[in-house]
């Protein structure tokens, strides 16, 4: 067996479509899991609690390998996601770390005998597997004082961490950002079009190389020549900004986003402002077709509990604060999102389930 042999085959989420096998060795794995772990400042004295699925990457190879390779403990809350078990492994394991997607940090947080367990032995963690809101972020640093929470930011197919917050940087970076590269790592940011690097501060796609990069998808040679080029960058379809320090902003998706009459909007923008409005607790924004201008915004929210909202209401909140073709037209309240069981929201669902709805479908066609 030979370190650059294939040890297993990830599958994607689907977030997009139907899954995908990421073909990943041993070179890719051992080293990322190490690597995060190296980031996080861990140590044999670290405790990590991993309510995170161990057939994906973030609990199999962050989770896992990471404390492996430092001779971390690992400590399973349930055999599936409960807030309250996470929360009670924290306590009773005098825990120093916790990992976790968006949508379980928020979970924990609005449980309602939250303020009853002591989490002040948490100094550290990871928030990944999709887009950390900025809100959510500030309440992990302060009422679950993980006073360095890192985010982490990657793919299945590249093993998957290539960006991550660094412990003692700003908070604007640690709670605004995923951070920099990676060890060993190389980036570039490209005109999606032409495929030309773009200027810092310019919107473009992430593409990432080195040691990380899957072999391949498995027994679909197609797929794979269409996300790896001929040089090994691996195009990752995620449109992010890069600042003068190398700090990372990402975007939105390239599918996710809205051209609203010639205008480009990133979801992600207005949800971050959204998440601010004192009664949503959870927000996602999408494109639904219109005839008029190509796309319209719409947001789907869950609120807090005993929360009322409705469209009007939340235009007020919007208007004078975000420009006025950023204003959702469309307001959907639920009580969940659809999503992968790794916790990533299926937006091509959603947009499906919102035309059908919003009886759009003659939009979907004159916009196709």
């Amino acid at each position: 067996m030979q370190f650059d042999e294939a040890i297993n085959i990830q599958y994607t989420s689907g977030t997009t479509g139907f899954p995908k096998g990421a073909t990943l060795s041993h070179h890719n794995i051992l080293n990322n899991g190490y690597f995060v772990a190296e980031v996080m400042g861990f140590t044999d004295q670290d405790r990590l609690v991993i309510p995170v699925p161990l057939y994906h990457c973030f609990g199999m190879v962050m989770g896992n390998l990471g404390c492996v390779t430092h001779g971390a403990t690992m400590i399973y809350p349930s055999e599936g996601f409960d807030a309250r078990a996470v929360l009670e492994a924290v306590q009773e394991e005098r825990a120093t770390a916790l990992f976790g997607v968006p949508t379980m940090f928020i979970a924990e947080l609005e449980h309602p005998e939250f303020a009853h367990f002591d989490l002040r032995s948490l100094r550290t963690g990871v928030m990944a597997g999709s887009p950390c809101p900025i809100e959510v972020m500030k309440k992990v640093q302060t009422a679950m004082h993980m006073r360095d929470v890192e985010i982490c930011y990657g793919m299945t197919e590249t093993s998957p961490v290539s960006f991550q917050t660094r412990i003692g940087a700003p908070l604007e970076k640690q709670v605004g950002t995923v951070g920099q590269i990676h060890p060993h790592v190389e980036v570039k940011i490209v005109d999606p079009e032409s495929g030309e690097v773009v200027p810092i501060g310019s919107p473009g796609e992430l593409c990432t190389r080195g040691y990380s990069v899957m072999l391949g998808y498995w027994n679909n040679h197609e797929a794979t020549q269409k996300a790896i080029d001929t040089a090994r960058w691996m195009h990752t379809g995620d449109l992010a900004v890069m600042d003068d320090e190398g700090y990372v902003n990402i975007v939105g998706r390239i599918k996710d986003m809205i051209i609203r009459g010639g205008e480009n909007i990133y979801p992600r923008e207005i949800e971050e402002f959204l998440y601010t409005h004192p009664s949503i607790s959870d927000v996602q924004v999408i494109g639904v077709p219109d005839a008029r201008y190509g796309e319209e915004i719409m947001a789907w929210v869950k609120l807090k509990a005993g929360a009322q909202l409705d469209i009007t209401a939340l235009r007020a909140f919007c208007r004078d604060q975000i420009a006025h073709y950023k204003i959702p037209r469309y307001l959907k309240v639920v009580d969940s999102f659809p999503m992968t069981v790794t916790g990533k929201i299926q937006k091509y669902l959603m947009r499906e389930q919102s035309i059908r709805e919003l009886q759009l479908e003659a939009a979907d066609l004159a916009t196709a």
